[in-house]
């Protein structure tokens, strides 16, 4: 008796310690997914503003719509910081378009990526 006693508590303290580790293994991969989502939501913002800058460099006919999606998703994802109209660095006179956006956006591009890999390391469990 004494022993089927232990055996139960045994039992017990099975089953709660599979409970436990199926609830921490749900949390982490919920956290995996959230630092996966964040980690791509960065990766294409830095990329509409990657992209972006290398059409304002080319200097793309802005009147086609794939070009203006590209260029508009990039003066949202700027947050301002990084405009071309008034960036980090604002360049003057010849070509001055050109290098604004090349450095402005590609420093935002950058900043995207950096945050997105610390942020995606924070989360992930």
């Amino acid at each position: 008796m004494v022993r089927s006693k232990a055996k139960q508590a045994d039992d017990d303290s099975a089953a709660r310690d599979r409970k436990k580790a199926g609830a921490s293994g749900a949390v982490a991969q919920v956290r995996t997914r959230v630092a996966q989502v964040v980690w791509l939501v960065s990766v294409v913002c830095a990329l509409f503003l990657a992209v972006g800058a290398l059409l304002v460099a080319l200097d793309a006919n802005t009147q086609n719509a794939l070009v203006r999606f590209v260029l508009d998703g990039a003066d949202a994802v700027d947050l301002g910081i990084f405009s071309r109209q008034n960036g980090i660095k604002e360049f003057r006179g010849e070509g001055a378009e050109v290098k604004n956006a090349l450095l402005n956006w590609g420093l935002g591009a950058v900043a995207y990526l950096v945050v997105g890999r610390i942020l995606d390391r924070l989360i992930r469990p």
